[in-house]
């Protein structure tokens, strides 16, 4: 006959508890392979977005800037 295993209310509490855990673990099958690519294609395309609204902010900015120089030289350069 097998004795019983002796151990204070936690300490079996705690063993209960991990070996549940590590029970539903194995059931639920954690498959964490492709968690890095996926954070990295969010990632890339963060900063597509940030750098294509940098573009129009820059091409905004330098279409203004041309125009008035343009506005300028004539002024200046006018008879």
């Amino acid at each position: 006959m097998q004795a019983m295993r002796k151990g204070t209310p936690m300490e079996l509490s705690l063993r209960a508890y991990v070996w549940a855990r590590s029970l539903v673990s194995s059931l639920a099958g954690n498959d964490e392979a492709g968690e890095g690519v996926i954070s990295t294609a969010i990632a890339v395309l963060i900063m597509a977005a940030l750098g294509a609204v940098m573009w129009v902010g820059f091409q905004a900015i330098w279409d203004n800037a041309s125009t008035q120089t343009t506005e300028q030289i004539n002024t200046i350069g006018a008879p």
